[in-house]
């Protein structure tokens, strides 16, 4: 009995946690969630500080890297991969070798975080860096968001 009355509130809450949205709610956050849907789908960074590097990557599985930098950000971040956007300036920093399915990097405290099909580059060169991409999941959810769908799940 008492196990009952304890899992009760867990239960509960579990419930209200999967419950959709309100009407109200989706009516309100429906302009922004296609915006920041929108902004998931391009990453376009300069990053300025000292580093040599060198990537490129067509998903988790067919990328290269090979180099190491510190550095500050700014410029629109890529997917967000969760409920709240992501900053447009940081610092960024990530040194090692990577091919494909072997990683020997490791990443600052804000790392990159590229999305799991993004396409790009990314050079540093002493002092300036740039990093471009594209996520082609999030073009997919940024159209599903229109019939207010969030493959994503990183809607508000």
């Amino acid at each position: 009995m008492l196990a009952i009355v304890l899992s009760t509130p867990l239960a509960a809450r579990a419930q209200e946690e999967e419950a959709p949205p309100s009407v109200a709610r989706r009516v309100l956050t429906y302009l922004p969630n296609r915006v920041f849907d929108l902004l998931d789908i391009v990453r376009l960074r300069a990053r300025f500080g000292r580093g040599l590097a060198l990537s490129l990557r067509a998903g988790e599985w067919a990328d290269f890297y090979l180099g190491s930098y510190a550095t500050v950000y700014a410029g629109l971040p890529g997917p967000r991969g969760r409920v709240l956007p992501r900053l447009p300036a940081g610092l960024e920093s990530r040194t090692g070798v990577a091919a494909s399915a072997v990683d020997a990097t490791l990443e600052g405290l804000q790392g990159p975080d590229y999305g799991q099909y993004e396409i790009g580059a990314g050079v540093q060169l002493t002092v300036v860096g740039l990093d471009v991409g594209v996520e082609p999941f999030e073009f997919l959810d940024f159209l599903a968001g229109w019939v207010l769908r969030d493959p994503a799940q990183d809607d508000f």
